[in-house]
C-alpha cells in the first residue's frame, strides 16, 4: 500500500504563509482594494511586481534551471490561500499557475524564464468558465496568421503574452500588443475578464494545445480551491471577531446560541474544505489520483465559500450591506469562483464518470 499523503503544513510552507501575509497586510488593505475596483486600473501592478519579482513567487512552479523556485503546488496553494484572504487583485492564479502550467507542458523555456524573472505576465486565452476536459474555444489559423475572438479571459488586461489555442491543434504565443483586448463586465471586479480579438496576428507555435490546456485548467481548478479556502477562512474569522465586539440587549451578539450553531456548522465546512484543498494541492504536486482530488475539491469548495460569504454579509447587519465594508468583495469573488474552471456540477459529473456512476 502507498503511504498516505501528509496534508499538514510544513515549516517551510508556514514561513512562506507568514511572509506573504505580512506583505499583503502592509500593501493590500480592504479600502485600497475597494478604491481600485472603482478605478480604471483594478489590477494592483505594484503589488504584483513585489510578489512576483522581489519575492520570486511568479516562478514558484518553474524549475530552478530556468530561474524559478522549483517548488510544488503545495507552496503555490499556500500563496493562493493568502491571496484569497485579501481578495488581492493580482494575476497570480492565471499567470503563475495556469499559464505557467501550459508553458511547462509545451516546454516553452524562453517564456518560462521570462515569467520566472517577472518580466512577462502570461495569460491562457481560454474563458475562465471552461472546465478541465471541456471543449475549448479556439481561433482560426489562416496563412500563418490568427483570426477570431475569445471571451471571458481573466487578467488579459495586464498580460504581456497571450497563449491562444488555434484550430490546427496548436497553442500559440501572441504578444498582447498584437491583439485587441476589450474589458467585459465582471461580477468580480478584483479579477477582471476581457474579450480578446485577433485580426491577422502572428504567433509562435509552442506545442499541442490539447494536453497543455487540460493540464493548465486542471491545475487552475485544483489550486482555486485553496483561494476559496482563504476566502472562507477570512470570512469566518472576521465574522466571529465582529460578533464578539457587537452587543445587543447588553450582550455579545456572538454569545447567542442560535448564532453559535451557525458558526459551528460553518467551521466544520471550512475544515472540510481545508482537507479537500490540501489534498488537491498534494495530488497536483505528486501526480497521485490528481483528477479525482481536483474534482472532489471543486465539487465542494464553491458551496462552502459562497455560504461563508452569505453568512458574513447577513451577520454583519447593516454595515455588511455598505460599499465601504469589504464583505461584498468576498461575496463577489466567491460567486465568480463558483463557476471558474467548471461549476460544482461539472466536477461532480466528472467524478461520477470516473467511478462509472453516470446520471441516468
Amino acid at each position: 500500500m502507498s503511504a498516505q499523503p501528509d496534508l499538514l503544513y510544513s515549516e517551510e510552507e508556514e514561513a512562506l504563509r507568514a511572509a506573504v501575509r505580512d506583505l499583503l497586510t502592509d500593501h493590500c488593505d480592504p479600502a485600497g482594494v475597494i478604491a481600485r475596483t472603482e478605478s480604471e486600473t483594478p489590477h494592483d501592478v505594484p503589488l504584483w511586481k513585489t510578489l512576483a519579482g522581489s519575492m520570486g513567487l511568479a516562478g514558484l512552479l518553474i524549475p530552478e534551471s530556468l530561474g524559478g523556485q522549483g517548488a510544488t503546488h503545495r507552496e503555490a496553494a499556500v500563496v493562493l490561500e493568502e491571496l484569497g484572504r485579501s481578495v488581492a487583485p493580482v494575476p497570480y492564479l492565471t499567470s503563475a499557475v495556469v499559464a505557467t502550467e501550459a508553458l511547462l507542458a509545451c516546454g516553452a523555456d524562453d517564456l518560462l524564464t521570462e515569467s520566472a524573472s517577472a518580466t512577462t505576465v502570461a495569460a491562457l486565452a481560454v474563458g475562465l468558465h471552461v472546465a478541465p476536459g471541456a471543449t475549448v474555444p479556439h481561433v482560426r489559423l489562416e496563412d500563418g496568421a490568427l483570426h477570431g475572438e475569445l471571451t471571458g479571459i481573466a487578467d488579459a488586461a495586464v498580460a504581456d503574452v497571450l497563449l491562444v489555442p488555434a484550430d490546427d491543434g496548436g497553442l500559440y504565443a501572441v504578444r498582447a500588443v498584437d491583439a485587441t483586448v476589450t474589458p467585459q463586465v465582471s461580477l468580480d471586479l478584483t479579477r477582471p475578464v476581457a474579450r480578446v480579438s485577433l485580426d491577422g496576428a502572428t504567433g509562435h507555435r509552442l506545442g499541442e494545445s490539447g494536453p497543455a490546456v487540460r493540464r493548465a485548467l486542471r491545475a487552475g481548478a485544483g489550486l482555486l480551491a485553496s483561494e476559496q479556502l482563504g476566502l472562507a477562512d477570512w470570512l469566518l474569522t472576521e465574522t466571529v471577531r465582529y460578533l464578539k465586539e457587537r452587543k445587543q440587549f447588553n450582550r455579545q451578539v456572538g454569545g447567542f446560541q442560535a448564532l453559535k450553531h451557525r458558526f459551528a456548522r460553518l467551521w466544520l465546512e471550512v475544515a472540510g474544505l481545508r482537507a479537500a484543498a490540501r489534498n488537491a494541492a498534494d495530488a497536483l504536486a505528486t501526480g497521485r489520483d490528481t483528477d479525482v482530488a481536483v474534482a472532489v475539491a471543486q465539487a465542494y469548495a464553491a458551496r462552502v465559500a459562497v455560504h461563508a460569504a452569505e453568512e458574513a454579509l447577513q451577520l454583519h447587519g447593516g454595515i455588511g450591506m455598505t460599499w465601504e465594508h469589504p464583505v461584498h468583495l468576498y461575496l463577489k469573488r466567491a460567486k465568480a469562483d463558483s463557476i471558474a474552471y467548471g461549476t460544482p456540477g461539472t466536477h461532480q459529473e466528472a467524478l461520477a464518470e470516473s467511478v462509472d456512476l453516470r446520471a441516468p
